[in-house]
């Protein structure tokens, strides 16, 4: 039942964010357009710039909720999440490498760097890495916390490398990189959305056959392997496809805030479930709602502007994480 309302409250977000925006329409005209019954000025607005921004906002939301509420139950640590741990900013390192450093690479292959898919690659290699230091780190020291600092100095230090690199980029590819860490769910080609669509659906599918895996992690890696969990393999298969689903995800949008931290978080006190056989559909199904809705905000015509989608997702990711810290100190 919570599994069907949550799914349902997606829908409903999923088709009012299709709604809005600074030419209304109605559900109506949603209605006809899928039955080809529109004008083309309003079958251009709906086909071409509001399905495929919804369908952005709805898999990147899913993406980074499950890879969020995964992380925290492979560190055991509910404040574990992509951006926390430095995996937003190894992508965020590689990406600047490739369009602001490009400069020194000549001929060929600075023209393949400069490709679409390129950035998806760099981006998926950055937050792997990082993802690896932060497992490895976590295999030599007791205390969760010390993770945790550690995934900040991390994010300090590819800070710092960007900064370098902006130092002595030009200003046309610092631009660049300014606007693509600004995130945004908007322009993806055909090309690039169905590379996040696909690549979404896969890695949430690969997660499935391992939420039972997830239930004996989070009681401890001597419960998991008495349980018959091959540990090293489960760790590297689930490291792998978090960080391909977080590495596409801020490929083609940017570096998202808090959606991966808070999301795990508001679905457990929302729900009150955790059995992972429940818990991922629901953090799942919460994630791409939270991004909808946040990308509703983002286009509201009392705005007057199209704000970045980052800065809305920390407004409203950072006051969640704080009432829910304040609220259960335990986490």
């Amino acid at each position: 039942m919570k599994i069907t309302v949550a799914f349902a409250l997606l829908a409903l977000c999923f088709i009012a964010n299709i709604c809005t925006g600074s030419t209304g329409i109605s559900l109506r005209a949603v209605v006809d357009y899928v039955f080809g019954n529109t004008d083309e000025e309003l079958s251009f607005i709906i086909g071409s710039i509001r399905i495929p921004k919804a369908l952005t906002a709805l898999f990147v939301g899913m993406s980074l909720s499950a890879a969020g509420l995964v992380m925290q139950t492979l560190f055991r640590n509910r404040l574990a999440g992509p951006y926390v741990l430095g995996l937003s900013s190894g992508s965020s390192l590689a990406v600047a490498f490739l369009l602001m450093g490009n400069s020194i690479l000549q001929g060929s292959l600075s023209n393949f760097l400069n490709q679409p898919y390129a950035i998806a690659l760099a981006s998926f290699a950055g937050s792997l890495a990082v993802l690896f230091l932060v497992l490895g780190i976590a295999k030599r020291v007791a205390d969760s916390s010390t993770v945790l600092v550690a995934g900040i100095m991390l994010s300090s230090f590819a800070g710092a490398i960007t900064g370098v690199l902006s130092y002595f980029t030009t200003a046309e590819n610092l631009q660049r990189y300014t606007f693509w860490s600004m995130g945004s769910l908007a322009n993806l080609t055909g090309i690039e959305l169905l590379i996040l669509v696909v690549v979404s659906i896969v890695g949430l599918l690969l997660f499935l056959p391992k939420l039972g895996t997830l239930d004996s992690l989070i009681l401890g890696d001597q419960y998991a392997q008495s349980m018959g969990v091959a540990l090293q393999q489960a760790r590297f298969y689930l490291i792998l496809v978090t960080a391909l689903l977080v590495g596409v995800s801020t490929a083609f949008c940017g570096p998202i805030a808090f959606v991966g931290l808070a999301v795990p978080h508001l679905s457990r006190q929302l729900y009150s479930v955790n059995t992972h056989q429940k818990l991922f559909p629901l953090t799942v199904a919460t994630g791409g709602t939270i991004m909808l809705l946040a990308d509703l905000l983002c286009k509201l015509p009392i705005t007057g502007w199209n704000l970045p989608i980052n800065a809305v997702t920390s407004l409203i990711g950072a006051p969640v994480v704080m009432y829910l810290i304040l609220k259960n100190r335990n986490v």
